[in-house]
């Protein structure tokens, strides 16, 4: 299975309108871990065993003074809301899947897999795991898991998680269809422990230049990225490009870890403190794998927590050059407390400081004004190009977007970029974020490019091919025949952004991540000015 955080479509596609409306207005708690939460409706003040234990753990080491006496009678979603957006309850799934993401390993059979027409299709095997022993292929089409017919049923992703999963050991009986044969197949997989690296990719953008994709910060991300390393330094790699663009962060000591990676001995590279927490810092060994060589680190409004200690530490002590748009501005430690039934009390324990003493923590205040204040601010320092007044100006008129909840601010928080990108909206429109929604790009994807372009012919070409007229034409017969209502002006206004996509994805199925940011960084403004400021 793949990571949690990251689904199969394209990290471009976030860039829609409404994901736009979501990064700068929206409700988007990122947590030290980086994963959203869902809050369990059960757990109301009646289960006063639990909330007793919870305030407890408050009173002794929440980051600021707070009178849990008026908090009694809450519920404890309501008691976590009296905090900051960051201590979050963990019911025991949530938990348990948060773990495995972070640890980097879970136990089930090691496939990725998408629903195609109804029908469950393979569009990544991790080598070396349980089903790649097994014989399972990319493009196979899975038609039952042990007694459960999951093809043609247009199961919900809920009814579908899980059934993959299961103690090592455990056997799963699968019935599939490989590409080509007539007759379905069965095959036993037995589960085991599957392993995977929190790099997402890695590879030489240019005959100097490396380039290392971390989307999140898990257990083994410093080991991880020490291999990966010296894999690219044995390919002349000199120079670096780290993307920690959308990563909402992971563990504080991978992230250190990291930033270790970089720097020359005995250098901090953050410092936390905390009402109950005394000052702690965290300095550089000398004994990473990077400390020489130009160093640009990526990041946008979505970095957030561990990935800004990181952007922090290179930009404060002036070890490389900070590339992108302002990040997220989470400068708060959470320490996760177990409960005996698998739940988890995420707590803001402390705050954490760059090393010129720096808190990028924004604010906490909620609400519309707060929100329409971030639009405004990112406005008018230029981060977001593209015809926007019209969609300022509809949020404003309507109070909003859809305000139920509380929504994340714009404040002086976050780290600032030495080299500033705009975000371009062009081409993101209406249309083509439906067709995102739908899912149209996967569909046609796997539907028609696979059969359309070979993994060989991707796999020698990819640095020079293009989707082109024809195929572009293609995808205009496609959308017909499957009753999309196309608005022409939207369609060809969307035109570079569809081809480029479709590319990227068709690349990401054959070759996995590392084709997927092979293909979509070629078109990539932030991966240009970084390529122009190494040289």
């Amino acid at each position: 299975m793949k990571k949690k955080t990251r689904n199969n479509i394209l990290i471009a596609l976030s860039y829609s309108l409404i994901l736009i409306a979501g990064m700068f207005l929206g409700v988007k708690f990122i947590k030290d871990q980086g994963f959203g939460v869902q809050k369990s409706p059960s757990l109301t003040a009646n289960n006063s065993a639990k909330l007793e234990e919870i305030l407890h753990i408050i009173n002794g080491n929440y980051v600021d003074d707070i009178n849990t006496d008026s908090l009694q009678n809450l519920p404890i979603d309501s008691v976590l809301h009296q905090l900051d957006p960051h201590s979050v309850y963990l019911p025991p799934a949530n938990a348990q899947d948060m773990q495995d993401n972070l640890e980097g390993n879970f136990e089930g059979v090691g496939i990725e897999y998408y629903m195609l027409n109804d029908t469950m299709m393979v569009t990544g095997v991790i080598k070396d795991g349980p089903a790649y022993q097994a014989g399972i292929k990319l493009g196979d089409k899975i038609l039952s898991i042990d007694t459960a017919v999951v093809s043609g049923r247009n199961l919900g992703k809920d009814q579908l998680s899980g059934r993959f999963r299961g103690k090592a050991g455990s056997g799963v009986n699968v019935l599939l269809m490989h590409n080509g044969n007539q007759l379905p197949n069965r095959v036993m997989v037995t589960r085991g422990k599957v392993n995977i690296s929190s790099i997402d990719a890695a590879y030489m953008i240019n005959p100097e230049t490396g380039y290392v994709r971390i989307s999140k910060f898990g257990a083994n991300t410093d080991e991880d990225f020490t291999s990966t390393a010296a894999n690219l330094k044995s390919k002349g790699m000199k120079k670096l490009i780290l993307d920690l663009r959308d990563n909402g962060g992971g563990y504080f000591s991978a992230a250190t870890g990291l930033a270790d990676q970089f720097l020359p001995e005995n250098k901090l590279i953050v410092y936390t403190q905390g009402k109950h927490e005394p000052r702690t810092d965290y300095f550089s060994t000398g004994t990473g794998s990077f400390q020489q060589g130009k160093l640009a680190v990526l990041i946008n409004e979505n970095t957030a927590s561990a990935s800004e200690i990181v952007a922090g530490a290179v930009q404060d002590l002036g070890r490389g050059i900070i590339i992108g748009r302002r990040s997220f501005g989470k400068g708060l430690v959470q320490e996760q407390f177990s409960f005996e039934d698998g739940s988890a009390l995420n707590l803001t324990i402390a705050r954490y400081y760059t090393p010129s003493g720096r808190s990028i923590q924004k604010s906490y205040k909620k609400g519309y004004d707060a929100y329409k204040h971030e639009l405004d601010d990112r406005m008018n320092d230029g981060e977001l190009t593209g015809d926007l007044t019209s969609f300022k100006d509809s949020v404003e008129k309507n109070g909003g977007l859809n305000i139920a909840q509380p929504r994340k601010p714009k404040t002086s928080g976050g780290i600032q970029p030495d080299i500033f990108v705009k975000l371009d909206t062009v081409g993101y429109n209406k249309f083509y974020s439906n067709l995102v929604s739908k899912k149209v790009l996967s569909d046609y994807v796997f539907n028609i490019l696979t059969n359309k372009y070979s993994q060989t012919y991707i796999e020698q070409n990819i640095n020079v091919f293009s989707l082109n007229d024809l195929d572009f034409k293609d995808f205009i017969g496609y959308l017909q025949r499957k009753n999309v209502t196309i608005d022409r002006f939207q369609l060809y206004n969307s035109r570079t952004i569809i081809l480029n996509d479709l590319k990227a994805l068709l690349c990401r199925y054959y070759l996995g991540d590392v084709g997927y940011y092979r293909a979509a960084n070629q078109n990539d403004n932030v991966i240009k000015q970084a390529l122009n400021n190494l040289q």
